[in-house]
């Protein structure tokens, strides 16, 4: 079933036909509570399928289409090469695991087997026809994982498909080193400046670190500025670089006096940002930053309002009790899609700097070295979504390269002009989170059967901490046997907004939403099926005035559970 064969460097492995589907991709330990150190490789599903697509190259739907199934792996795939480098590596090899898991199952040696993967470079080969559970051409691979000595950063992982022969395949090249000091690189972080703005603000701020006052550089978004695929995430996501390259420009003695906030939340749009900008950014009023980096260009397609909670984020940041500089930055996604059309007008419109992630490193995919091409996608993307470390460090240059430009241009005369009409909307500017924390402060609230507090919730490593925190936790859940009473809300207010825990639990149900008695929404959690914090507007009218809000368990669902994490209110 394994073979090693002897070291040898990635590009000689295009001597065999197949195609890549991890490439010198970072691994890390990371903590499990069995008390070892591992991290998973999924090796099926819709996850193998995009990794064969943009990581392997292929774009024969009906090769792609083979990974769907057991015998359609069986019928293209012969065997499968892991190579690991990890060069500093205390152990000359790491255990490795492929099982395949499934609900009802039990993990058995019918459907797992372990081996040894050496840390040199030696390449080790799975014989698929050998693997138990795959005789029958019932069952796919499953998932890779390796168990390592210790936490943190542990080398690289490619997992190469070697295939049977009679498929047409691209060549099994991997990509030269990404020159980090090469004029082309320099060339590509130049393009990322879309706009220098009003610099007011930030030469202020420049100045301040230079003198050795205190200053605060903060960051909200999604997964990217979460840190999302960095390893280790708290120390190689490009929020933290960036904020190292600010310190290292300008700071005094060491920069000491700089400090840094990173509020990012995985799969979650400005609709949520404007909600948690108090709790996550101000800290309820314990912060205030003198810098803020903006960064929701690929997750605002879940925006309802198509611009206006960005442009209330935007504003209420701009008018936070330190007039902080405002950064807008858009990062992009593997297929070169983000919303920077939709969101770069808002920049221009309050004079603001901006930096493009999508205009820095999209030109050049297409390229080879030799016509100009500085990094491969697939060297860039760790996912469909999120840069590789590799990546971050480009988004921290980018960054550094604005930071680097506004300390060398003229200071603006003049602050921006915040009196101006909103140019999409404005109407979210003064929405505030209310949950169980401070409720009784803001409306008249019976809980119901909306009893509980759900503590399995979604996750984030806020600021420089590598300690996830829960996001949400004063809440209200219905559990399976709560009972059918609504969780009913009385308050004044012109806009609401709910916030509900989205689950991949068949626990989880669906709940109707009524606002003074009449149905205005119906809640599935089961939508997007993993964990996560949904917000969603309930009504939005031009007067506060007083309403009633009744949530209750739909018909027939009563027996599973429901949690509201907490509302956005606009009084």
């Amino acid at each position: 079933m394994l073979n090693n064969n002897a070291s040898k460097e990635l590009n000689e492995a295009g001597t065999e036909s197949g195609f890549y589907v991890y490439l010198a991709t970072e691994v890390e330990g990371m903590a499990r509570d069995n008390g070892f150190f591992s991290q998973p490789f999924p090796l099926e599903g819709p996850v193998l399928k995009e990794r064969a697509g943009w990581t392997g190259g292929l774009q024969d739907s009906s090769i792609v289409e083979l990974l769907d199934s057991g015998s359609g792996i069986m019928k293209l795939v012969r065997s499968i090469g892991i190579i690991v480098h990890a060069p500093d590596a205390s152990a000359s090899e790491y255990m490795a695991v492929l099982e395949k898991r499934a609900w009802s199952e039990t993990i058995t040696e019918q459907n797992r087997i372990s081996f040894a993967c050496r840390t040199d470079g030696t390449e080790t080969r799975l014989e698929t026809e050998l693997l138990p559970w795959m005789k029958d051409g019932s069952m796919t691979l499953g998932q890779l994982s390796f168990t390592l000595p210790r936490a943190g950063a542990a080398g690289t992982v490619t997992v190469i498909f070697y295939t049977h022969e009679g498929f047409q395949l691209p060549a099994l090249v991997p990509d030269s080193p990404v020159d980090f000091q090469s004029p082309l690189y320099d060339k590509m972080i130049a393009r990322s400046l879309l706009a220098s703005g009003n610099n007011y603000r930030l030469k202020r701020t420049i100045q301040k670190a230079r003198n050795g006052e205190p200053v605060v550089i903060a960051y909200i978004g999604g997964s990217i500025t979460h840190g999302a695929n960095a390893k280790p995430i708290h120390h190689n996501c490009y929020a933290y670089l960036s904020y190292l390259k600010f310190k290292d420009m300008y700071g005094k003695d060491g920069g000491d006096s700089i400090s840094f906030i990173k509020a990012g939340v995985g799969g979650t749009p400005s609709e949520l940002g404007m909600i948690r900008y108090e709790r996550d950014v101000l800290r309820d009023g314990a912060v205030q930053p003198d810098i803020v980096i903006i960064e929701f260009a690929v997750n605002d397609a879940d925006d309802e309002t198509e611009g206006k909670c960005y442009e209330s984020l935007v504003l209420k940041a701009l008018s936070g009790e330190k007039s902080p500089a405002v950064i807008l930055l858009f990062s992009v996604f593997v297929n070169d899609w983000n919303l920077q059309d939709r969101l770069a007008p808002v920049g221009a419109h309050y004079g603001l700097p901006m930096v493009s992630i999508k205009d820095a490193v999209t030109p050049q995919f297409p390229l080879t070295r030799e016509d100009g091409g500085v990094i491969a996608r697939r060297q860039f993307f760790d996912d469909i979504y999120h840069p590789t470390n590799a990546g971050h460090v480009i988004m921290a240059d980018c960054l550094a390269h604005l930071f680097a430009s506004a300390g060398e241009a003229d200071t603006d005369p003049e602050d921006i002009d915040l009196s101006k009409a909103p140019l999409i909307g404005n109407e979210f500017l003064n929405v505030a989170l209310l949950d169980r924390s401070n409720a009784a402060a803001m409306a008249h609230i019976s809980e119901g059967s909306f009893q509980d507090t759900d503590k399995e919730l979604q996750m984030a490593e806020f600021d420089d901490s590598p300690i996830a925190t829960p996001l949400f936790p004063y809440n209200w859940m219905h559990k399976a046997d709560n009972g059918g009473m609504p969780f009913t809300m009385s308050l004044r207010c012109k806009r609401l907004l709910l916030i509900f825990k989205d689950s991949g639990s068949s626990a989880f149900g669906t709940a109707t939403i009524k606002v003074d008695g009449k149905l205005v929404k119906t809640a599935d959690p089961q939508l997007i099926k993993w964990t996560h914090c949904h917000a969603s507007i309930l009504f939005s009218e031009p007067e506060s005035s007083l309403h009633t809000i009744e949530i209750a368990m739909a018909d027939g669902h009563s027996d599973k559970c429901f949690t509201i994490l907490g509302f956005g209110v606009v009084e």
